[in-house]
């Protein structure tokens, strides 16, 4: 299993050294320190030389990876399906910039108060008028303005909301979904 000249490594230890002798079951080899140090068979392991440059042109197969290249991949996303004469869900940007033309003399509280009151009015209007999905544009940002919206959705009893179509408003979009009563 081990003949003079191989390279090894210690399990147990942080050795590693090149093979000086062999008797039986009993290594003999010499660190890179110059220690001489004897080992039995199952305290080694021999290691391969990975690392010189003609083992690595060996595996190195340039007629596979062209191979692999021209195998057309499948796209990793799924187009949105839309059925014939369906009207899409409105959509309200929530985005101060969209309600507001003096927003920049209103404070944070104000902002989010008018944004908030906004939201609140498109919903009651969603459930008197019977639409069954509406569309929040709240952008990314710092989280605010989707954790109140979240929670002023989550004290309607007859709606369900989730994250709407990452493809089509990346993360910053809530979809509203009305139950009917009947």
């Amino acid at each position: 299993m081990f003949n003079k000249g191989d390279k090894v490594a210690v399990l147990d230890d942080d050795f590693n050294g090149v093979v000086v002798s062999v008797k039986n079951d009993e290594i003999t080899i010499e660190t890179k320190d110059g220690f001489v140090m004897t080992y039995f068979v199952n305290e080694l392991i021999k290691l391969n030389e990975t690392s010189s440059l003609e083992n690595g042109v060996k595996s190195f197969n340039s007629n596979l990876i062209k191979q692999q290249k021209e195998i057309e991949k499948p796209r990793s996303f799924v187009k949105e399906k839309k059925i014939k004469g369906e009207i899409p869900p409105p959509e309200f940007d929530l985005h101060i910039e969209k309600l507001a033309k003096n927003f920049r003399s209103m404070s944070n509280y104000d902002i989010l108060n008018l944004q908030m009151e906004t939201a609140k009015r498109h919903i009651e209007f969603a459930i008197r008028n019977r639409i069954p999905k509406i569309v929040f544009i709240h952008g990314v940002g710092e989280g605010i303005l989707k954790a109140e919206l979240d929670f002023l959705l989550g004290r309607y009893d007859n709606l369900s909301f989730g994250d709407a179509s990452y493809q089509k408003y990346g993360a910053g979009a809530t979809e509203v979904f009305f139950r009917q009563s009947k």
